[in-house]
């Protein structure tokens, strides 16, 4: 099917190319007119001028390179006047970490759900947002919008490689809003693997448990007016699942990416820099919708039943950039970004058997042992009594963003302005068809397959215009941010007959939907001395209502506080944060993945509270040893509580039947946490850490949890080691899940699905 976007009238467009050309007009002006703007009066402050590790001022790379991240370094996290945190390469290197879910452990606040083991299909939430395919945050890459279609289908059913990035940044509270269009949870930016300073060859290779294989090579050079990175992975695994009669359950994944810049001399009276980069991901996958029910999970829980012998899912993802970066003053700045997404996927999945739910099947298998029997493969079943959903689903995803970035410094106050222009559409095109199988001696044979189109025919597209601006405004040892964001959403679905696949005859219905909305933000922070500061702040939240909403679907609104303090001393961090999310509108996205008969559909879900405590503590008792020793102890801990405010009866699958007040939000343990312990001198480390989800409930309700609605608290305690030897070469272990822990992580979509379990892996790496 042909792409669609860029279908509606010209007019939003050329209103933001209006707003465009009046931004930089103005800020032109404004550095001409003001003689000294070039020339600061005094050294900026943390807040408009982050300084790196060394304390001085960040060198023009640096600054080129934090014009597309969301907090920029450790040392700008540690003085946000709001909830920030950093992960560096550094960090990344010693965790060993190719799985998003277990990166993020380390960060307060992050909820999550695991699902195939290797974190390829993250479901992230963010102080209590819904953790289903991460579609409650603002997901980037290199800060700019990444999900498949942000706006209309925002499931993060392609998520970035995680092995490919060299930092993770997480972004909570009011200075979330800048980013958008995601604002009650926060922002999770991801950087990609960045130029280097001079020629470099990167090898990486790692193998073990389950047929893991993985392979990381990267070689770049920058010269004084050019440079380039090229960079290639791939990630193999047999599985660790195990398919009745035998069969692969493995995984492939290929990522390829690279970065050409080409720019002024440094010394340039004006400098400029244009970066290209390009990305394309492929994956395939032997992977399933279909767990388990209780009884098999207790008995052989990393079982996969036959019916999903012919489950997969088939990605594959295109990504152009084009980044203009030109600084006409010290003081003044703008990166201008174009940006294109091509996203495919089909998941092939077992959805019914003899027409009913599989899921329903796995709930209540005393009822529907017949239908289970077959799903085991245990007895043959009629001809057409097992349907297959080719899930097929095409993205597509471009815009343009700019940013200005303004320092003014005087004797006694500093300020740092950011504002930005988004514009941005995106689309989704569904022709699903369905396959009905036979299975027989535990095989399935294929009967009949349905037409394209002939079980799904839509096509989705959505159009947005966004703007903000922010101030951050220093004096003596306050630090005030007031910022404000603007979101203007145009939606619209057309259906069509599952009869007419090249839809010849036009859409049988049109859905239309509009948003536009304001979404303020303030965060206030005051130094205590030199190594303590205390903040506060309260914004909107904010997340689109989506084009599938019916006129009585409302978007998803709260506002939000928090108020924390934060310790940075030489080797002592400590931070905590309390934060309540008050919900005047709660909303629900039906998805498959969920467990939900009708994707895309959405639904109220009224006022609901969530309050909590975020902390982070940690400290190196090296430093009291001396000779280079490093003993690093941390602590990670999140305490969320959730309750619906109002009662009411919905056909929402976590919600269904009814709400009562006082019920909790599903998927959302009260409390988790992670401890970490590392040992280390010269070119060996040692890191060990063991990560506490409690126990959660799969639906809303409250008291004592129903057995067949309980995922368990769990206990899951890693391991890793490295050795670095003649300065470029490192052997690395790591091992998973070390007390090989068996543990339930959902039981959705359809039953109970197991975490991974022990897994060895032994690499070496090494760098020329």
């Amino acid at each position: 099917m042909k792409s669609r976007l860029g279908h509606f009238s010209a007019s939003r467009f050329s209103s933001f190319l209006s707003l465009l050309i009046a931004c930089f007009w103005f800020t032109a002006a404004a550095v001409a007119a003001d003689g000294t703007a070039a020339e600061p009066t005094a050294a900026p402050t943390a807040a408009a001028a982050p300084v790196d590790s060394t304390g001085d001022a960040p060198s023009l790379e640096q600054v080129v390179q934090e014009r597309y991240q969301v907090i920029g370094s450790r040392e700008t996290a540690a003085k946000e006047p709001g909830s920030a945190f950093y992960i560096s390469k550094q960090e990344l290197e010693k965790q060993g970490y190719a799985d998003i879910h277990r990166i993020l452990r380390s960060l307060p606040g992050v909820n999550i759900q695991e699902e195939d083991g290797l974190g390829l299909r993250p479901n992230i939430g963010m102080r209590g947002t819904g953790v289903e395919r991460s579609q409650k945050i603002t997901l980037m890459e290199d800060g700019v919008l990444i999900a498949p279609a942000p706006y209309t289908a925002p499931s993060a059913y392609y998520f970035p490689t995680a092995w490919r990035m060299e930092t993770f940044e997480v972004l909570k509270g009011s200075a979330s809003i800048k980013n958008g269009p995601y604002t009650n949870g926060g922002v999770l930016n991801m950087i990609s693997s960045s130029i280097p300073a001079e020629f470099g060859v990167n090898l990486q290779a790692q193998g073990g448990s389950h047929g893991n294989r993985q392979f990381r090579a990267q070689v770049g050079d920058s010269r004084e007016r050019f440079g380039y990175l090229v960079e290639g992975l791939n990630i193999n695994s047999d599985g660790f699942k195990d398919l009745d009669n035998g069969g692969d359950t493995g995984t492939e994944l290929k990522d390829y990416m690279a970065k050409v810049r080409f720019n002024s001399a440094a010394d340039a009276a004006v400098y400029q820099s244009l970066e290209i980069k390009l990305g394309k991901t492929e994956q395939f996958g032997n992977e399933t919708y279909l767990g388990l029910t209780q009884a098999d999970f207790d008995a052989t829980p990393n079982r996969r039943y036959a019916a999903s012998q012919d489950d997969y899912i088939d990605t594959d993802h295109d990504q152009y950039q084009l980044r203009y970066f030109v600084k006409p003053s010290d003081n003044f700045d703008i990166t201008t970004t174009v940006y294109r997404n091509e996203f495919f996927r089909n998941w092939h999945k077992a959805e019914r058997t003899r027409g009913v739910s599989n899921g329903t099947i796995l709930s209540d298998p005393e009822n529907y042992a017949t239908e289970l029997a077959i799903l085991r493969g245990e007895i043959d079943s009629d001809p057409e009594d097992i349907r297959i959903r080719n899930n097929r689903r095409s993205y597509e995803a471009q815009g343009i963003q700019t940013k200005l970035f303004w320092t003014l410094n005087g004797e006694t106050v500093n300020q740092t302005i950011e504002a930005g222009l988004r514009y941005h559409e995106d689309e989704e095109d569904r022709l699903q068809n369905d396959e009905y199988l036979q299975m027989v001696s535990g095989n399935l044979i294929t009967n009949r397959i349905g037409e394209p189109g002939s079980a799904t025919n839509r096509f989705t597209n959505a159009e947005a215009v966004s703007a903000f601006i922010q101030d951050t405004i220093a004096f003596g040892a306050w630090t005030i941010r007031p910022g404000l964001r603007y979101e203007s959403i145009d939606y619209e679905r057309q259906d069509y007959s599952t009869a007419d696949p090249t839809r010849a005859e036009g859409p049988s219905r049109v859905r239309q939907n509009d948003v536009s909305v304001f979404v303020p933000g303030l965060g206030v922070d005051y130094q205590l001395n030199t190594e303590n500061r205390a903040f506060i702040g309260i914004h909107r939240g904010f997340s689109p209502p989506g084009a599938g909403s019916n006129q009585d679907t409302e978007e998803e609104r709260s506002v939000n506080y928090e108020l924390g303090y934060r310790h940075t001393g030489q080797n002592t961090r400590f931070e905590a944060i309390g934060f309540y999310n008050q919900y005047s509108n709660l909303l629900g996205t039906e998805t498959l993945s969920g467990g939900g008969g009708t994707a895309g559909d959405l639904f109220n879900g009224g006022e609901v509270d969530i309050r909590g405590l975020e902390l982070i503590a940690n400290h190196d008792f090296g430093a009291a040893l001396g000779e280079g020793w490093r003993l690093p102890l941390s602590l990670v801990y999140t305490y969320t509580e959730t309750e619906f405010q109002s009662s009411f009866e919905s056909d929402f699958s976590d919600w269904s039947p009814r709400v009562e007040i006082g019920d909790e939000l599903p998927y959302l343990p009260e409390q988790q946490y992670t401890l970490g312990f590392g040992l280390g001198r010269d070119a060996w480390q040692l890191n060990l850490s063991g990560n506490y989800v409690g126990e959660m409930r799969t639906k809303a309700g409250q008291g004592a949890i129903p057995t067949n609605e309980l995922i368990e608290d769990r206990f899951v305690v890693d391991l890793a080691g490295d050795y670095t030897f003649m300065e470029r070469y490192k052997i690395t272990a790591r091992l998973r899940n070390l007390t090989d822990e068996t543990y339930l992580v959902s039981r959705r979509p359809y039953g109970a699905r197991p975490g991974l379990d022990r897994t060895l892996l032994i690499g070496v790496s090494a760098k020329f």
